[in-house]
Order: structure tokens, then sequence, then C-alpha cells
């Protein structure tokens, strides 16, 4: 989920960012095809395998769906009785996913241990500190903490494993409510948490709305009770960015789909400066020279549309960003083009690496749409003579605490007439609203985004997958 920023201004912090012969869901080539193949410089040449059997240990495998055949009893000539049983559809085998995910991922790890993420060493030797910033990491010390990492890895796998129907199931003619309320139910079964308790989804859930941002629209929709519904088509350029957390560590990734191979470099593009951004990252590396190699990666590329040629832009007012416990955007930014912040990544933070690219300006308006909402971490304490803004705080804080929400999920849990005082919290700068970003009608854009660790023993990338 991108943080919101302004060029020329200090970085503003947010609130709380098989195979077909189409176009590739997460990189323009054929599903099935290596999809880092495309000159994005991805790490040990994209090769997690360890035990040489061409397969990545980290994904868990997901049975798809498949059809048994009947004999018609009532034919005239006798026909040998098939010995092959009905398999049922979406039907799982003990230590498989079903297909679509809703398996706990307890019971395919029965002993709670999770798979690790990419690790990458660290680029120097130099992992010398000073006095403040080591006080700095024994505060924040958590991602050293076992049952923290493995919580982080949970979250990690259920985003790989729910992405994964994503990948396989979004085609023209899907309707954008029906996947985003598919990748949520998703997440919530394979977590074991179904949120409709109060406290359960502190516990475990959504880290922020499902984003489903099409062509112009860079970031922050997702569909919402009386807007009208849309269905995916043949041409978009679809944006998918969802969170995971567990006890409020956030996994937050994202990746673009198309089914037109027209935007192949566009994809090839924002995937290579996703991917020398998370090179760069590492402790002690300062945010300008990782905006600079980001910049230098994308605008290297152009794309053709139509028969004209469009530079692909880095767009200039949302970023990467840090993430605290239960806060999306934790108060450092990582923007896409050069600029003149020296300040350092620390070791133990935790940063979502994402690059925005555009066939557009590059530069990200407010839409006319109300992504979601979410409670200022520090907001202040105000008299509220609504009651129903006090009932809406109190199921806020019950159900999301800092973490971003949408109208959406307080239907779900059977809360309504709530606008009133939802105008009032925000008036009262306790909650802050979220609109959709747009670049110029007509452009494109695309995301990729992947969770990094920060670790003076190597760096692990937490989401990473084989996928991307």
């Amino acid at each position: 989920m991108g943080s919101q920023s302004y060029e020329g201004k200090q970085h503003h912090e947010d609130a709380s960012s098989s195979v077909s012969t189409k176009s590739n869901a997460v990189g323009g080539k054929p599903r099935g095809a290596n999809v880092l193949e495309d000159g994005d410089g991805d790490f040990d040449s994209g090769d997690d395998d360890e035990d040489g059997n061409g397969k990545d240990p980290t994904m868990a495998m997901v049975t798809g769906t498949q059809e048994g055949q009947n004999e018609n009893p009532k034919n005239k000539k006798k026909k040998k009785r098939s010995n092959k049983k009905k398999k049922k559809t979406g039907a799982s085998a003990p230590g498989q996913q079903s297909f679509p995910p809703r398996v706990p991922l307890s019971q395919l790890f029965p002993d709670g241990k999770y798979p690790p993420g990419q690790m990458v060493e660290p680029q120097d030797s130099n992992l010398s500190r000073t006095t403040g910033e080591e006080l700095r990491y024994l505060e924040r010390g958590h991602i050293a903490n076992p049952e923290v990492l493995n919580d982080y890895r949970k979250g990690a796998e259920i985003h790989r494993q729910v992405r994964h129907w994503v990948q396989e199931t979004a085609k023209p003619g899907y309707s954008l409510t029906d996947l985003a309320e598919g990748i949520e139910d998703g997440v919530r079964a394979l977590l074991g948490h179904q949120g409709l308790e109060p406290g359960d989804s502190l516990k475990g859930g959504m880290g922020f709305p499902t984003g489903l941002a099409l062509n112009d629209c860079a970031a922050h929709f997702t569909p919402n009770p009386g807007q009208k519904e849309v269905f995916l088509k043949k041409e978009d350029v679809m944006k998918v960015d969802f969170g995971v957390h567990v006890n409020g560590w956030i996994v937050d990734c994202a990746f673009t789909m198309t089914w037109d191979p027209t935007y192949d470099n566009l994809l090839a593009a924002v995937k290579d400066a996703t991917n020398t951004g998370l090179r760069s990252s590492g402790v002690d590396a300062r945010i300008c020279d990782i905006s600079a190699s980001i910049q230098e990666a994308m605008e290297s590329y152009e794309v053709e549309i139509n028969k004209n040629v469009y530079p692909v832009k880095a767009i200039r007012n949302i970023t990467g960003h840090n993430i605290k416990p239960y806060i999306i955007h934790g108060g450092k930014s990582v923007p896409f083009v050069k600029n003149n912040d020296q300040t350092k990544m620390e070791e133990g933070e935790v940063f979502a690496i994402e690059t925005f690219g555009t066939t557009g300006k590059g530069i990200l308006r407010d839409g006319a749409g109300v992504y979601g909402y979410g409670k200022i971490p520090d907001a202040p304490s105000a008299h509220l003579p609504l009651a129903s803004a006090r009932s809406l705080l109190k199921t806020i804080n019950q159900n999301f605490g800092t973490i971003v929400f949408c109208r959406r999920y307080l239907d779900r849990l059977g809360i309504d007439k709530y606008l009133l005082g939802m105008n009032s919290l925000i008036s009262n700068g306790i909650v802050e609203i979220y609109h959709t970003l747009d670049d110029i009608k007509g452009s494109y854009t695309a995301q990729f985004e992947h969770t990094i660790l920060i670790k003076g023993s190597g760096n692990e990338i937490i989401s990473r997958g084989d996928d991307y």
C-alpha cells in the first residue's frame, strides 16, 4: 500500500500502502514461463531452489479443480464400468491447499513453523553502529524475536497462497467485488480469524483493504457498497495490492496483472525497479541512493501502445515506506525519484519496497472515490457530541485499531448508518480518509512490491515467491 507524498515537500505519512497463452499475471509472459527472465536483475538469478528439484520450497502445493467422468447407465450398449472415482471440486488432500484457498495454514504446517522468505547476504562488511542506532535497534528488535519472525513468515505464506488463486482466477469478465471478497475470505480462512467478534481481527486479518486499481488509477481503489460494479476487460492493467497481518505484523505485497502483451515492457520496468530497490536496501543504506537506483532502472524502459511510444516514468508523489506494528506507514518514505534524503535504513526495521511506473505524467491526484479510513495513531482526544461517532469509534478500536479499513468491512460487521459519525471522526482529526490516486486519463500504471526485513546478518525478502 503506497504512502502518498508530494515532491518538493517533506514526505507526508498517511495515518497508518498455470500455463496460459495469455500474458503472464505478474510480468507479461505466458503463465508457467520464468517470470524472472525479463532482465530485472533478480537476486541469485532468481533461483531459490536449494535441493535442485526445480521447486520453490517456500510454496505450498495447491490442488486445482478436476472433473470426473460419469458413464450413462441407460446406454443401449453395455460399457465396462469405470473404476475412477469422481473428484470433488476444490477438495484438498492432506497437507495441500484447496482451491480457492480455505484450509487454515496451521493445518498445512502442524509444527507451527513457516517457511522463510528469500535470504540476501549483506552488501558490505561494515556493520558498525552509532550508539543511537544501537539503542533504537534494541527498542524495535522484534524481528530478532523467533515468535515475531514466525508470525511474519506465516503472513507471507498466506499471501503467496492467496495470490496464487488470484493469478489463476482473475480474467476478463470477472467482477472486482468477487475478486476482492475472494482474496479477503481466503486470508481470513487461512489465518483462522474471521474477524466477526470484537478483537478477533486484531489477532490476524487484512493488513489494509484489498487494492484493485485499474489503468490510470494507480492505487487505493477497492470495491465499496454503492459503487457501480466493475468487470475486468482484456485491455485492463490491474494492480493487486493486499496485506496480511498476524498479531499486527503486516506483510505488504503487490503485483500487476494484464491480459494483453502490449503492456509487457511497462510491467518489466516496474518489476526491475522494485528488484533494484530491494537489492539496494540494507543496514546503513541511504534513502537517496535507493531512490536514485530505482528511478534509473525504471526509466530505462519504454512501451509501445497503439503505435505510440511512451517512456516509462517513475511516479513522483507516492512512495515505499517502513512498517510498524499495526501501522502500515511507519514514518520513513522511500521515493522512486532522486532526492537528497540522507536517512539511513537501520537494523531491525521493516520496509515495503514498492515502485509505481506510468505512461502518464507521473503525478497522482486524489480521485472521486473513497478507498478507506484509518485511525490516526497519535490522534488527539476530542469531545464527540454525536452518539454515532462515539459508537463508531468504539467499533474501530475493537476491530481495527490503527489498521486501515473500508466500508465493506463495516457492513460485514453489521454496522449501518455510520457516515455522519465517520464525518465527525474525520473532522475531529481522529480518523483519516483515503481517496483513490489517479494519473491522467488514458494512461497506464503498474506496481510491484515486497516486504523486506532489514538485518545485519542479511536481509529477508519475506514475501518473495516463485511468481515474482
